[in-house]
């Protein structure tokens, strides 16, 4: 039978590994405050996201967009996606996070929700062209939202409220071991922008 276990972060402990086995994610609480959503959503070039599935192409609610450092081909869920230039806001939220945690990230995948209605559903962030047990930083901007993981064997799941501004990090084995997703919200009638920072392969 799946456990939940709802995670109590007041005091934001980065050195606390949120997962009880085969992995590791941190959380660092709200590491931004300003007006970074305004500018990201200013100067984002958003799209909606495509996918196949069952062998059918389909346009999702949500929108996304992907810089890096070269003209990356990106694939997911059927479709390819190439990484467009680092915007000045991202460079900036890109620099911040590298300091925070030693690590030089090469590209950035954008998430906007507009509202609880949308979502992301189980899934790894395993792709062949991600660096095998790297960095992955999870940035969040706009309204709070409900993060679980899912442990893919014992189905044990971890939850928690990712705030404005905060930063999630997961790394080593998580996502050989651990499924994560964004629920819906009906509650939630605000934005939110998702930022994951990444070690694309050269």
């Amino acid at each position: 039978m799946e456990s939940v276990v709802e995670m109590d972060l007041f005091g934001y402990d980065p050195a606390a590994n949120l997962l009880p086995c085969d992995g590791e994610a941190y959380y660092h609480g709200p590491i931004f405050e300003g007006t970074y959503f305004g500018q990201l959503m200013r100067e984002t070039e958003w799209r909606q996201d495509e996918a196949v599935i069952y062998g059918k192409r389909i346009l999702t609610a949500r929108k996304v967009a992907w810089s890096g450092d070269k003209r990356y081909r990106y694939r997911y869920s059927g479709t390819e996606k190439i990484a467009q230039p680092w915007s000045p806001v991202l460079c900036q939220l890109r620099e911040r996070v590298g300091e925070v945690l030693g690590v030089h990230f090469n590209s950035c995948l954008l998430n906007l929700y507009e509202d609880g209605s949308q979502g992301m559903a189980w899934h790894s962030d395993d792709e062949t062209m991600l660096r095998r047990h790297g960095v992955i930083a999870s940035v969040s901007f706009g309204a709070e939202r409900r993060f679980l993981f899912k442990h893919k064997k014992s189905g044990e799941k971890v939850e928690l409220m990712l705030e404005d501004g905060s930063l999630l990090v997961m790394k080593g084995t998580t996502q050989d071991h651990w499924l994560h997703s964004i629920p819906k919200m009906a509650r939630v009638k605000d934005p939110r922008i998702n930022l994951t920072f990444r070690q694309i392969l050269e």
